[in-house]
């Protein structure tokens, strides 16, 4: 007695093997590397932000010309009086960065769709690079600083920046198909963490010159890769003659490897042959609107997950270093150096995670048994003792269980959710669905980083653990339907599966 379902899961791993070609390797790189880069970007004004508010601050130090000399040096620098002001100021900063972000992820996923990926993601590198360039390099060689001025940049560097995450997704999404997708997208979402290592390394080098250079070299290797994308990057595999997804009808394999985790488990095999950016005929398919996109299941319920989850991973990003710095009096290096950690554990989260969904064919089990422990490794982490080897260990598994499970909702998860069966008529829906998932994730995070601040300031960081343990568990709440679905799916598997034996 055959079983459906079962029967088909020894083929799709090896269908991940037969039909990858050096196209999707290509695909695979340079999305890997495009939004590395423009994670870098983001890391090197995290990275230079001593600098710069030594830049746009006075020095009161001098002793010897009390009238003259203070005088020039507020002229030169005269945007704010003290240090705690320009820091104060580089923090409002990050937040409009993040809303602006949010904001133009929702806008970003609906013209990805309608226009041609490869364009809006060149765009957006090759712009977001000039403004990057204008922000830090021209308007310190020209001596410029004007606070409304850097508002504005940065509001258009997050618009810009926006295009990103959308594009790259639902290119990934034409070429790698559902065999084992939570593989290769956790292996692949590691470019932010990349990106985040390449930007530290950028601005490290040439730091000592001003931190008007690592913007400069930031922005001119980001604008690099943008052309290399216009000219280079393949957006599906009709544009060198290869099958779309799900359209080559003579194997199972790829029939397979296409069937949505967010179908029905009854779908007639002949429904389930689909494609996300190009349609079966001549005409190009309608792309799904924003509403329509909204109302597809599960995509409200992950976008509120993921609003908490990257929360709390946003935040580990942003104080983690200072968190290090200011509860144990670890060097300001020391602490950067340390926190890498974090970020390693969530590479390696995300890819075994990924593989994990990839044998059960769910995510959300997955995702919830890995955040139950991410409760756990919180309450941990925030007793860590002043010991940097220990505190790296417990980082690191922090990192596994909440940077994996963030790593998986923003991209397998994503995919999964463009390619449900309801797009099948309208199947431009794959960069509407991230943007909406990963617009909503980053609005949770913005709020989250005036909170993370205002808790620590009144109550003190054991508190703001206590604030990520609450909404790592609201995590689970909000997939909760989900998760119960596919437990109740996984048993109904396993009850055929012993009735065939």
């Amino acid at each position: 007695m055959a079983l459906p379902g079962s029967s088909r899961r020894q083929p799709t791993n090896r269908g991940l093997v037969s039909h990858c070609t050096h196209h999707h390797i290509a695909v695979f790189l340079l999305t890997f590397f495009s939004y590395s880069l423009l994670h870098a970007s983001r890391k090197t004004f995290s990275n230079v932000k001593v600098s710069i508010s030594s830049q746009w601050t006075p020095s009161c130090l001098n002793s010897t010309a009390l009238e003259l000399r203070p005088y020039e040096l507020w002229n030169s620098s005269h945007l704010f009086p003290n240090a705690e002001e320009a820091t104060l100021f580089l923090g409002t900063l990050d937040t409009i960065f993040l809303f602006s972000y949010a904001v133009g992820l929702f806008v970003s996923g609906i013209v990805g769709d309608r226009l041609n990926l490869r364009w809006v993601l060149s765009f957006g590198m090759c712009s977001s690079a000039l403004v990057v360039f204008f922000f830090g390099t021209l308007t310190e060689w020209l001596h410029f600083y004007n606070k409304w001025f850097y508002c504005c940049l940065w509001i258009v560097n997050g618009l810009l920046q926006s295009t990103g995450w959308p594009c790259v997704v639902a290119v990934m999404g034409n070429w790698f198909g559902k065999a084992g997708r939570g593989f290769v997208f956790g292996l692949w979402s590691a470019c932010a963490s990349v990106g985040n290592i390449l930007g530290a390394f950028l601005a490290s080098c040439v730091l000592k010159y001003g931190y008007e250079y690592a913007f400069l070299v930031t922005a001119s290797v980001q604008f690099a890769g943008g052309v290399i994308v216009f000219f280079g990057l393949l957006t599906s595999p009709k544009e060198v003659g290869l099958p779309e997804l799900g359209a080559d009808e003579e194997g199972s394999v790829e029939e397979d490897a296409n069937r949505p985790l967010m179908g029905d488990a009854d779908v007639d095999d002949d429904d389930r042959n689909y494609s996300i950016q190009a349609a079966d005929t001549d005409s190009q398919p309608k792309a799904i609107g924003f509403f329509q996109a909204c109302c597809l299941p599960g995509v409200i319920l992950y976008s509120l997950a993921y609003a908490c989850l990257k929360l709390v991973n946003y935040s580990f990003f942003f104080w983690l270093p200072f968190y290090l710095s200011n509860n144990f009096g670890w060097k300001e290096a020391e602490a950067d150096q340390l926190s890498i950690w974090y970020d390693v554990g969530g590479i390696v989260g995300g890819t075994i995670q990924g593989l994990i969904s990839d044998v059960l064919q769910k995510r959300a089990p997955v995702l919830a048994m890995s955040l139950l422990f991410a409760v756990g490794s919180l309450f941990g982490y925030s007793r860590s003792p002043n010991s940097k080897p220990i505190n790296a260990v417990i980082m690191t598994i922090t990192g596994f269980f909440i940077g994996g499970p963030s790593n998986m909702i923003s991209s397998a998860i994503s995919a999964d959710l463009g390619r449900q069966d309801l797009v099948r008529g309208s199947s431009e829906a794959l960069a509407t669905v991230t943007g909406i998932v990963d617009g909503t994730g980053s609005i949770g995070a913005a709020v989250g980083q005036y909170l993370v601040s205002l808790i620590q300031e009144n109550l003190g960081w054991m508190w703001v653990f206590y604030f990520f343990i609450l909404m790592t568990s609201s995590t689970i709440l909000f997939i909760s339907p989900l998760i119960v679905r596919e437990i109740r799916l996984l048993l109904h598997e396993r009850h055929l599966r012993m009735l065939a034996e």
